[in-house]
């Protein structure tokens, strides 16, 4: 009897929660966005079966010694993989809307006021109870109203360890949740006829500009803003890459093999930290809420911003590109460019629509060292 009773004991089923079973269902969930709805499937589907994984009783993958304990600490921790996800981004960049209408940058730096009106939301929520965030929490939380992954974790790693699991979870759910998220908010802040706008041609922008516009920008933030030069110099090494025309075996490794094998790894790391034991708990649910509430915030304020542009602007422009200024690359810009038909068949915005959203991949990348440097 007393070894049918420890065979028992060994089992999965003994040892089963309701906790456990009810993140395995969202990781089930995630598995069905990512296939069947095809939301950002790169993303989710690696996380949601790393999040069936680290539920298993008995397996012990999120254990020292499991599998998914050493990628979450050699990947996560050390903020290895945010960096190198920032190099194969950069690699896949195209700076040309960017500078062709230097304009947008001003829509990638108004999408990140969500960032800080999220900051005082978290510290707001400190007079609940349940709560107890301190400030470098809260700042860790408000990264994720720039809808950059990478970024979120790298600037939770070194403010908030303890929370990096929900934060990460959430402005990746968030970022591939935006084909949802973006399109009620960009209605209700736009009438028809301002979606109908229709932008002019991009002038052409030479190779000497792209290449020396990297260069320019990790100079830049070597001067003013050290601290956010981890994530600005990688992602310009991946740029520089691209637009030197003499490493193309680099650029492409960066683009493909690189950002795919680490991209399988981070929605691994990710999914370990969505355990029940980790996950159910009343932060983790105030980080979503405030998360939710972060990402409408930059969204809504990007085309706020550009709906000023519109009005004081001698050229035309739509006030949907504003939604691009999330980090969210290149997603955001083919939601808005999906808007845009929908209310004009002849209304191509996708390329007006990549200066905001580059812009936004270097203005949460600023805001992260902003907070860093202020907090950190």
């Amino acid at each position: 009897m007393d070894r049918i009773m420890t065979l028992w004991d060994s089992t999965a089923i003994a040892a089963f929660t309701w906790g456990a079973a009810i993140m395995m269902m969202v990781g089930a969930l995630l598995l069905y966005l990512a296939i069947h709805k095809k939301f950002e499937p790169l993303l989710l589907l690696p996380i949601g079966f790393g999040a069936i994984l680290a539920n298993i009783p008995q397996a012990g993958f999120t254990e020292p010694g499991g599998l998914l304990y050493y990628i979450y600490y050699v990947g996560i921790e050390t903020g290895v993989f945010p960096l190198l996800i920032f190099m194969g981004v950069g690699a896949m960049t195209d700076f040309g809307p960017l500078l062709a209408n230097p304009r947008t940058l001003l829509l990638g730096a108004a999408a990140q006021f969500g960032i800080f009106a999220t900051l005082l939301g978290a510290i707001a929520l400190n007079g609940l109870p349940g709560f107890d965030f301190t400030l470098a929490d809260a700042s860790a939380i408000a990264i994720i109203g720039g809808a950059d992954g990478p970024t979120a974790i790298f600037l939770a790693s070194r403010l908030s360890p303890d929370l990096l699991g929900a934060i990460a979870v959430a402005a990746y759910s968030y970022m591939a949740l935006v084909p949802i998220i973006q399109p009620p908010i960009m209605k209700l802040l736009t009438t028809e006829s301002e979606r109908k706008i229709q932008m002019e041609q991009l002038r052409p922008v030479a190779r000497r500009e792209k290449i020396l516009f990297p260069l320019a920008v990790l100079f830049l933030t070597l001067l003013f803003l050290p601290t956010a030069t981890p994530l600005v110099g990688m992602f310009c090494l991946g740029n520089l890459m691209r637009e030197a025309g003499v490493v193309d075996r680099l650029s492409k490794t960066a683009q493909n093999e690189l950002i795919n094998i680490v991209t399988i790894f981070l929605g691994l790391a990710v999914g370990s930290k969505l355990s029940a034991q980790e996950f159910l708990s009343l932060q983790t649910l105030g980080i979503l809420a405030l998360g939710a509430v972060a990402f409408g915030i930059g969204t809504a304020s990007g085309v706020l911003m550009a709906k000023l542009m519109s009005k004081v602007s001698k050229q035309p422009i739509n006030p949907l590109i504003g939604a691009a200024g999330v980090s969210a690359v290149p997603m955001a810009a083919r939601v808005v460019n999906k808007v845009g038909l929908e209310a004009n068949p002849q209304n191509f915005l996708l390329m007006h629509a990549m200066g905001p959203n580059v812009a936004g991949v270097l203005g949460s990348a600023v805001a992260a060292g902003i907070l860093l440097a202020l907090v950190g």
